[in-house]
C-alpha cells in the first residue's frame, strides 16, 4: 500500500495544486487525502489514482471551500513564490501563468475541478466522469462552459500584449 501511495503523489500534489491555487494549501489537501487512504483503504474494484483524486477532491470541498482559503492565498502576493527576472520570455510566461491560475480561480467549483483533471492530469472524460460520479455529458459540457470562460478571461490580456 505504501508504494501504491507514494506513486501518487505527483498526481495527487498537482491535482491539489489546481484545485487550491497554493502549495502550502495543496500540500495540506494531499497530507489528509494520503492519511484518509491509509486509515480506510483503497477499494478493490477501484483503480487507486482514480479514488484518491476523489478522495482528494472531497477533502478540498470539505476542509477549503467553507473556509475560502484557496481565494485569500491566491490574492495574497506575500503567500505567492517569488519570481526572478532571468530574461523576457520568462517574465512574459510567468505573468501568463498568474492570469491563467487567478482565472481559474474564479470559475465555478465544479468547472474548476473537472478542467484541472482534464487539462492538468490529463485523464479521459469518462474517468472524469466516474471520478466525480456525474455523466460524460456533463463533463464535456461543463468543461466546454469553462474553457470558454478562461478564453473570456484571459482574452483581453493577449489581445493588449499582441497590439
Amino acid at each position: 500500500m505504501t508504494n501504491t501511495l507514494t506513486s501518487l503523489l505527483p498526481a495527487l500534489r498537482r491535482f491539489a495544486f489546481s484545485l487550491t491555487g497554493n502549495q502550502a494549501d495543496a500540500d495540506d489537501v494531499v497530507q489528509i487525502t494520503i492519511e484518509k487512504l491509509l486509515v480506510k483503504g483503497i477499494p478493490d474494484d477501484i483503480e487507486p489514482l482514480k479514488w484518491a483524486f476523489k478522495v482528494c477532491r472531497n477533502v478540498w470541498i470539505d476542509e477549503y471551500r467553507s473556509q475560502k482559503v484557496r481565494l485569500k492565498a491566491v490574492q495574497n502576493t506575500d503567500l505567492q513564490e517569488p519570481t526572478c527576472d532571468d530574461g523576457q520570455q520568462h517574465l512574459a510566461t510567468s505573468q501568463t501563468l498568474k492570469r491563467v491560475n487567478h482565472a481559474l480561480t474564479t470559475l465555478p467549483d465544479e468547472q474548476r475541478a473537472i478542467i484541472s483533471l482534464v487539462a492538468v492530469q490529463g485523464m479521459a472524460y469518462k474517468d472524469v466522469a466516474h471520478t466525480l460520479d456525474i455523466p460524460v455529458g456533463t463533463v464535456m459540457s461543463k468543461l466546454s462552459r469553462a474553457r470558454s470562460a478562461l478564453y473570456q478571461l484571459i482574452k483581453p490580456d493577449f489581445t493588449k500584449e499582441n497590439a
